[in-house]
């Protein structure tokens, strides 16, 4: 039609309380600063920050469809698996929800970024490897992009995170998104 306006193509953000500014203010959380990092660099796309905390990936194998169906996003960031690894779910449980989760985004016209996790080693080194190893595999698997620890750049520095040690404080989250930016920037360029 001419004439109308044409919605910015957005990039969903979609994981578990790492993403959704868990113990922090939403503006101050990774993906809030990604949306101005996008600004900054003249980008068109808004963020829509679909994050909850506690999610896992059988959760969000549920919610993804109505949410692909609602914001039609360019881009989705697959930010979950850490739920499911805290709480020693199957790995082949998780995979497969990542698997249908990236599937489910692909066939709605979205580019995907898989941002991975790591576990503490007290999950026992089998379960540990097999985890992280997860994020890689189904990456690989259906040909996304691949984040392979979305904490990387603060995950040795105790003064990153909440008194809890699972939580990123609001000082962290502008070097979670620079670790994030370089990936998401990547599927942003046209086909």
């Amino acid at each position: 039609m001419i004439g109308s306006a044409q919605a910015a193509p957005t990039i969903l953000v979609f994981g578990d309380s790492l993403s959704a500014g868990y113990g922090i203010e939403l503006a101050q959380s990774w993906p809030a600063l990604m949306a101005d990092r996008l600004k900054q660099e003249k980008f068109p796309h808004a963020v829509i920050n679909a994050s909850i905390s506690g999610e896992t990936t059988d959760g969000g194998r549920t919610r993804l469809p109505a949410l692909l169906k609602q914001h039609h996003p360019a881009v989705v960031v697959l930010a979950l698996g850490a739920n499911d690894g805290l709480r020693g779910l199957p790995v082949a449980s998780a995979r497969n929800n990542l698997r249908a989760m990236v599937q489910a985004a692909r066939q709605a016209g979205a580019r995907v970024l898989i941002a991975g996790m790591r576990l503490p080693p007290n999950y026992g080194m089998a379960y540990t490897q097999q985890f992280s190893q997860m994020f890689a595999d189904v990456a690989k698997a259906e040909k996304t992009g691949l984040l392979p620890f979305l904490l990387e750049p603060i995950a040795r520095d105790d003064a990153a995170f909440q008194p809890d040690r699972l939580h990123p404080t609001a000082a962290a989250q502008p070097k979670i998104r620079d670790h994030v930016w370089p990936a998401v920037k990547a599927l942003l360029k046209p086909h």
